[in-house]
Formats: C-alpha cells, structure tokens, sequence
C-alpha cells in the first residue's frame, strides 16, 4: 500500500499520519459514541465512500471524505487504503486463550458421534485442557498465551476479553492469569482479564462440589481478584447450578470484580435473569435463552453476548434466537468464544457469517455486534468500538467490495491490514492491487 504522495502546503493542520482513500470508511459515527445499541440504532454505520482518517498520538483526530480530509489535514506518512472496506477494529468479548494444548482428537470424536457432555465425563474437555496448563511452566503456557493473542490481531481485532479456567486450583488459575498478564504486554492488543476458575469441577473436588465453591468464594476469588478485570462462572446443570453460581459472582462483586456469565448454553436455566438480577456486564451463549430471559437482558444494560460459532463446531441445533433479542431491544454483540475444545477459530468475519446465516442477523447489525457493542460490556466504549474523533485509532482493513459483504464473504482471511493505536501492526499482504 504505497503512500498516497506529498502533504498539502497552506493552513492544513499537521497529524502523526493519515489513511486516505478507503472504498468505504464504516465509522458507526451516524449513532452516539458511548453505549450500547439497540434494536434500530444497531444500522447506524456512518459509512463514508472514498474516506480518509487522521491520526495523532495514537487518536482519531478527523474522519471524513478523503478530499476535505486531506484538504484540512496533512501527515509526512500517509496510507493509501484503495479499494478496501476499513471498520472500526473488532471487539472480541468472549475469548479462552490461555490454554498450552489443542484437542482435535476431541473434534474427530464428535464427528464420529460422540457426544460433548460424554467426552467431557470421560475425562475430556475442560478437564483435558486442565492437566495439559497444569503440566506447563508459567514460560510455556505465557508463550502459547502470546501466540494466541497474536492470532487476534491477523484476524482484524485489536480488543479482546480473555479468560483463565484451565487451571482450576489455586496455583494453576494464578500462573494462567500471571501468563496472560506477562503475555499482553508484548503484544499490542487491548486484553480485559476474566478469572474463570468456576469452569469445571476439577477431579480432586467431584465428589465434594461445596468444598471447591468455598475455595473459589474464600481464597481464590480473594487472592486472584488483583490479576483480573471481572469473574465468570459456567452456570449450567451438571456444571454450577444457580444457587453456586449466584455465590461465586456475589463474592466476586464483593472482590471488586465486574460480572460475566456463560448462561443458557445447552439447557434453560434462568443464567440470563440471574445475570440481570446480579447487574452483570454480559450473559453469554443463550443459546436456550427464555422469553422472560430475553425480557430481563431487553430491560437491563447487561449485554447478550452470542457465540454461534461454538454451536456450528458442536453440531448444535440451538442458535441463540438473535433476532427475537434484537426485536425485543436487547443489547447484543457476537464473540468468537475461542478454545481448544468448542471453537477453535480467532475469525471474527467468520463468525458474522454464522450469525448471518444461522441466526437471521443483517450485515449491519453484526457489524456493530463486533464493534460498539461488545466495547460496552467490557467498559471500553469511551476508547474503541466506533470511529468518533477522540477515540484510539484501532481499525481493521478488509478486502471486500463493500461493507454489505460482511457476512457474504467468508473463508481465508479478509483482512489486509490491523491498525493498533493508529500503527499498523498487522499486513497480512504487503503489496496488493486495489480493487477498482
């Protein structure tokens, strides 16, 4: 992507660089730049043909067409984006990176017929993935972490929430989250730390589940509340049940810790109202949401985080009913949820694609379901999530003919450039030909 040539003489104000020239420049600048969106307000892209950003200290100082833009503002580096369709950077809310191992052998065992909830009985599963971080050095798995976060970056995201939960002791989830921390800090992405040791029951407490909930309420919550963001807890029949979950979010609010919850997966119950009741940040999957669920997150500011992703690589039949929670007003973002054992993939266009074709959602409404919103659930949106001058300049470069191909194109990765802080930081295809 060459330079776009010499910056204009005159009263132009000077900026660290600009991006000029870009097919169409999607800033989400047509709806407010703070909280979540709803229903109708989720079409509001702001999309500017033949648009142009300038960039100082790291901040969107002016979008706009590339004419005025570079008539108003001129930068010794410009970036000439032709031909490409330029969205704020994704958000990723739903993210289990700090794992040391893959389980494809698990993946081959579903496709022969085996089911995700008798493998994991079996000894698989979370649990799988909890004796390979236990095995690791906290070197081993921070270096895994580090690659993990990377991937992000190629895949156009430039903000995640990370989770621990593979470690489910008191050492183990500490050295995940100590890896995570040591990890992000060479890597330039925005991380959101979630402790996740309400994951699974570990093999020394299945036959004493109250005695691990006290560890997690009475030391882990405690000790490990200083290394995370917020708390999360798998609330699910035969993982923690309501009256567990309710315990270890409440110690966690107590702790300082903001509020997450995977909710409503793979049986109904009442994960989404508990969130709400609790004033928790997200209720995530709802793939067997309720219409009283649907009703509480519709009322609330908690968001519906939906990962439909995870229900494709299991071979679910539940989608989460996105459309009805749109209609009903909730407050929806979509997340990659990746793992090493239900969804292996850090593709944010991809998992527009599933929510498009599976769960009914317009190209509009996924796009600001990876931006804008899920920046809210993790307090971001005053810093991303949204082009509005003021804000990092994190942007993601796709090739596609439009932004209405969002969803319509999938497979490989559409991404040509990742911009962190208004540095690129990713090139995924150093020289190209701009399409016409």
């Amino acid at each position: 992507m060459p330079a776009a040539g010499p910056f204009p003489l005159g009263m132009a104000e000077a900026v660290d660089r600009l991006f000029v020239h870009c097919r169409q420049l999607v800033t989400l600048t047509d709806g407010p730049a703070r909280g979540a969106r709803r229903g109708e307000a989720m079409a509001l892209l702001g999309v500017i043909d033949d648009g142009a950003v300038a960039v100082r200290a790291g901040r969107i100082v002016a979008v706009g067409p590339t004419d005025r833009i570079t008539r108003e503002y001129y930068a010794a580096d410009e970036i000439d984006l032709s031909g490409f369709v330029v969205l704020p950077g994704f958000v990723d809310c739903h993210t289990h990176p700090v794992f040391a191992k893959t389980r494809e052998h698990e993946f081959h065992q579903r496709c022969a017929g085996a089911d995700y909830m008798a493998i994991a009985a079996a000894g698989g599963g979370i649990l799988s993935s909890m004796r390979a971080v236990r095995e690791a050095s906290l070197e081993q798995l921070a270096a895994r972490t580090e690659e993990h976060l990377w991937g992000f970056l190629a895949h156009g995201t430039t903000s995640i929430e990370a989770k621990s939960g593979y470690g489910l002791s008191l050492a183990d989830e500490q050295k995940s989250l100590t890896a995570l921390q040591q990890a992000q800090a060479n890597v330039p992405l925005t991380v959101k730390r979630t402790f996740l040791g309400a994951h699974e029951f570990p093999p020394e407490y299945r036959q004493d589940r109250e005695a691990y909930v006290r560890l997690l309420v009475e030391e882990m919550i405690p000790r490990l509340a200083p290394l995370a963001d917020s708390c999360d807890v798998f609330a699910e029949p035969g993982v923690f049940d309501t009256s567990q979950s309710r315990r270890v979010l409440e110690a966690a609010r107590a702790a300082g810790l903001r509020l997450r919850m995977h909710a409503d997966e793979i049986q109904p119950m009442g994960g989404a109202e508990l969130a709400v009741q609790l004033g928790a940040a997200s209720a995530d999957h709802l793939g067997r949401i309720s219409d009283a669920g649907i009703q509480a997150l519709a009322s609330s500011d908690t968001v519906g985080v939906l990962l439909p992703g995870t229900i494709l690589f299991l071979a679910k039949p539940h989608y989460a009913p996105a459309r009805r929670m749109i209609d009903a007003g909730c407050a929806v973002a979509i997340a990659t949820d990746f793992n090493p054992g239900s969804c292996y993939t850090q593709s944010m266009t991809l998992i527009m694609t599933i929510a498009c074709s599976q769960m009914k959602m317009r190209a509009a409404e996924v796009i600001t379901a990876a931006t804008i919103n899920p920046a809210f659930s993790l307090q971001l949106d005053d810093e991303v999530g949204t082009l509005h001058p003021g804000k990092r300049a994190d942007l993601c470069v796709l090739d596609m003919p439009s932004w209405e191909a969002v969803g319509y194109s999938f497979g490989g990765n559409p991404v040509v450039m990742t911009v962190k802080h208004g540095e690129p930081v990713v090139t995924n295809v150093c020289e190209r030909a701009p399409r016409g």
